[in-house]
């Protein structure tokens, strides 16, 4: 369950050092990801740099009041990045040295674990799956696979949670995200 598809991962110009963190550990959850520091590079550049990294796809972590607010999706055109749905606003994160576990080691196969079948859930699974490149599984077959989870789940106020989970045990390892709101 590699994915084939590589994508370049990097922040919003001016990072701080939290959003820096969560995008390793993003890089260590996605086996596919790249990640790249984006200092004074332009949108342009950051395409170009996909290019030498062979990445058709561009994961931008965009910056509010210090922390993460958005995450871009974006694949790489003829004429650069070209945006595609949909934007995550990200409420906050956890990143994966507070869960409390050893240090993760970087995932060399990565699966969606299916969760509600219907409405914007299933639609932001599927979006996911095509964007990085990942099958979705129910709950038996992911523990037969045996890789990196990626789980979507919905918290008690019902908004949209994305966490990271290892197996045997589904033991969260994180990144989490707390998403505030999805634009399509």
């Amino acid at each position: 369950m590699v994915s084939s598809r590589k994508i370049l991962l990097t922040t919003s110009r001016d990072p701080t050092p939290r959003i820096r963190t969560f995008c390793k550990d993003l890089m260590r959850a996605i086996p596919s990801v790249v990640s790249v520091n984006r200092g004074k590079m332009s949108v342009d550049e950051v395409a170009e740099k996909a290019l030498e990294h062979d990445a058709d796809h561009v994961a931008i972590v965009d910056r509010w009041h210090g922390g993460p607010s958005a995450l871009k999706f974006f694949r790489v055109g003829q004429s650069g990045l070209v945006l595609t749905s949909p934007v995550i606003h990200v409420a906050g994160i956890r990143l994966q040295r507070e869960f409390g576990v050893p240090k993760v080691k970087p995932a060399h196969s990565m699966v969606l674990l299916e969760s509600e079948n219907s409405g914007e859930m299933l639609r932001l699974m599927e979006t996911f799956s095509s964007f990085f490149s990942v099958p979705i599984l129910s709950m038996d077959e992911a523990a037969k696979a045996g890789p990196t989870l990626m789980c979507f789940s919905r918290d008690k106020a019902r908004g949209i949670v994305i966490t990271f989970m290892v197996e045997p045990g589904h033991v969260e390892v994180g990144p989490r995200i707390s998403v505030s709101r999805v634009e399509w």
